[in-house]
């Protein structure tokens, strides 16, 4: 075997494509194959493109580009999977490996360098791109910019995510969020609390209600000084080392709280933290610590039923209620059974399961914004699967998955009488916690 072949099978994971048997289980279960029905846009079909190429039968390894490249990554066919095939490992290997051989343009590759190294794991910056969203929302910028129908013109169809950005929280209530809250009542657990970039900037209300909402459940919560951006957009885009840089940087932070559970409130973001074992299993200094980490790391409505729940909610009569599953929640941190247990511990409420319910909404980080018309099409199949349930509240527990129905109601014309939510936002409002 050649050095070169050598190198590529190790850099695109080939021997864990030997798992895979090709039995078609994952077919049903991928959004991709169901919409665009193309063998290559299949678990399997990805994963003996890789395998060719670990094989030396595809020399052209631009070739896997498109089909990679169009993969939501949601890895609901490692759920089907009966051999179970690393798929999600595959996948990051070889996008790192193509983004590593890829001559980007200058002004990509500037834009991804600021992006993903200056942007993301900033939180000045991010604070500031957060005041920047307030000002524009209350100056009048907006209501100027929508009357002018400018944004229509907008590339990426940025114009439909506009519409459908969450209020900012100010300058003032954000310097204002709590950073340590005592427990209401027996202590249970101490938590050190995961802010993530995105959240803390577009969801700071919903980071503010988790809180409260923990420290109601009675725990403790520390809100960790020097913690950063989880690194799922930079594994999912290849920047496998930035990645792995972030979550260095977050294991050290962490280390330094004396708590019991690490705790997010993302689907997303929480697979990354689940998988920093994986991530960097082969690195001597930080592979131990890095599984102390993914072992403390819980969802928060893990914590919440162990908890007991959320005393004194209230009744709402009739309300009828569907929930839109976190792809990474369900298929990466296996966390199923607790978020239905809050939703459906709320009184009055009559919970109805959509059809389809563990198939991806067509969010997947920026999935929506750079494939805007393949995630549509799978956006359009799922909220028939909502509409059907004949429900008034869409619940989500991943801020991707919020925006995502946002955008389905407003495509779908409910606006008015459909309004989607994340889990916290819901159970805070029948705690009456604003």
């Amino acid at each position: 075997m050649s050095q070169s072949l050598e190198q590529l099978r190790e850099e695109f994971q080939y021997e864990k494509t030997n798992s895979c048997v090709q039995c078609g289980y994952c077919l049903p279960v991928c959004p991709t194959y169901a919409t665009m029905g193309k063998e290559t846009h299949s678990p399997r079909g990805r994963i003996n493109l890789v395998k060719m190429v670990g094989e030396g039968r595809i020399t052209d390894l631009s070739v896997l580009e498109e089909p990679l490249d169009l993969c939501l990554g949601c890895r609901a066919c490692e759920t089907a999977c009966p051999t179970g095939v690393e798929y999600g490992s595959i996948l990051e290997a070889a996008r790192a490996a193509l983004v590593r051989r890829k001559k980007f343009s200058a002004p990509v590759r500037l834009l991804r360098k600021t992006m993903f190294r200056k942007v993301f794991p900033s939180s000045r910056i991010m604070k500031l791109t957060a005041s920047a969203l307030w000002l524009y929302q209350k100056s009048g910028l907006q209501k100027a910019a929508r009357a002018s129908g400018i944004m229509k013109k907008l590339p990426y169809h940025l114009g439909d995510f506009e519409a459908i950005t969450p209020p900012a929280v100010s300058p003032a209530e954000r310097n204002q969020a709590p950073v340590r809250v005592k427990a209401k009542g027996e202590k249970k657990y101490t938590i050190g609390f995961f802010t993530g970039c995105i959240m803390d900037a577009m969801f700071q209300r919903i980071n503010r209600l988790s809180v409260l909402l923990l420290a109601e459940a009675g725990c403790d919560v520390l809100v960790v000084p020097k913690q950063t951006c989880c690194g799922a957009l930079h594994a999912h885009s290849g920047e496998i080392e930035e990645a792995k840089r972030l979550a260095r940087q977050n294991i050290a932070a962490f280390e330094q709280a004396d708590i019991d559970f690490i705790v997010n409130n993302a689907g997303g973001c929480g697979a990354m933290l689940y998988e920093y074992s994986h991530l960097l299993a082969n690195e001597k200094e930080w592979a131990d610590r890095a599984n102390v980490f993914s072992a403390k790391s819980r969802d928060i409505s893990q914590v919440l039923a162990a908890c007991g729940g959320l005393p004194d909610l209230q009744t709402r009569s009739g309300e009828r209620v569907t929930y839109q599953r976190s792809c990474h929640m369900t298929n990466v941190q296996k966390v199923v059974k607790e978020p239905l247990e809050l939703l459906t511990s709320i009184p009055g409420i009559e919970f109805v399961e959509m059809e389809d319910a563990n198939m991806c909404c067509g969010s997947a980080g920026i999935y929506n914004i750079v494939h805007y018309e393949e995630s549509m099409k799978i956006l359009d199949e799922k909220m028939n699967h909502t509409k059907a349930t004949g429900a008034s509240v869409i619940i989500t527990t991943n801020p991707g998955c919020l925006l995502q129905m946002k955008l389905g109601i407003e495509r779908e014309k409910l606006t008015g009488s459909v309004r989607a939510l994340h889990l916290i936002e819901y159970i805070a409002e029948a705690a009456g916690i604003s």
